[in-house]
């Protein structure tokens, strides 16, 4: 776990942090590297931010958005592997202290009064708040795409029966066909930084995520792939290899964006 840090009401009680950058930002608040830094008030600058989530003395959510990348994800790797990590960035790397939080947290800093939003002062943005988790939309999808990544042979498992494929040619389904056709167009033209990103999977393979507006698709780009689509609640379509898959993963696998 993060640790804390003993202080004032000024002092940030750090509860986990988060990398946004244009290979790697939480998928929930964005279909790309841009616009999730615009629903943060952030420039999108290349090298990215790292973002600090935790309380005030007051108990007050707050986050913090630093230009010291590495010191976050050497934070994070620490976290993920069960070792203490005093993540304090420097008051010249810090670019932003948003009132809330833009994901939802379970952990609370001990000692301080329940998290809650920070009396707004004039002038103060309104405070960050988690999307609706209740009602199917672009970060419910999301969030859907991002569980089939983590999950990839749990789902894989599920589609042995080619039948249940919809193919890349005419006779897919009608949001599949649109899907493939708008990730086509990005290899003709290249969308904004994180549309398309890819993440280490097994043996030689990339995991690639892809998003536009409306849908998700999660690939390897060893196998087939999965789309998601805001009109269709809940609902996701396998899409078999076929003669085109194949030449569309490598095209998309070499314009995306890759975690340093």
């Amino acid at each position: 776990m993060p640790t804390t840090e003993s202080a004032d009401n000024d002092q940030l009680f750090v509860l986990t942090a988060v990398l946004l950058t244009p290979a790697q930002f939480p998928s929930v608040l964005g279909d790309d590297y841009p616009e999730v830094c615009a629903g943060l008030g952030l420039e999108p600058y290349a090298e990215g931010y790292g973002l600090v989530l935790g309380q005030d003395g007051n108990g007050a959510r707050w986050t913090v958005a630093t230009e010291d990348v590495s010191l976050v994800a050497c934070a994070i790797a620490a976290w993920d592997c069960g070792m203490e990590y005093d993540l304090s960035p420097g008051e010249d790397s810090i670019v932003g202290a948003l009132p809330g939080w833009p994901l939802s947290l379970a952990v609370a800093a001990p000692e301080v009064p329940q998290p809650h939003d920070p009396e707004p002062q004039e002038g103060d943005p309104e405070p960050l708040t988690p999307p609706d988790a209740e009602e199917w939309g672009p970060a419910q999808r999301r969030l859907g795409a991002d569980e089939i990544a983590m999950q990839w042979a749990a789902w894989r498992e599920q589609v042995d029966d080619e039948d249940s494929f919809a193919e890349p040619g005419d006779h897919a389904h009608k949001g599949v066909r649109r899907v493939l056709e708008e990730a086509r167009g990005y290899v003709k033209e290249p969308p904004p930084p994180g549309r398309v990103r890819s993440s280490f999977a097994a043996g030689e393979a990339r995991t690639l995520r892809v998003d536009g507006p409306g849908w998700s698709m999660v690939a390897r780009t060893d196998d087939i792939a999965f789309v998601l689509l805001d009109e269709e609640p809940g609902e996701v379509h396998p899409v078999g290899r076929g003669p085109e898959l194949p030449g569309l993963l490598a095209s998309l696998e070499e314009l995306a964006a890759r975690p340093v």
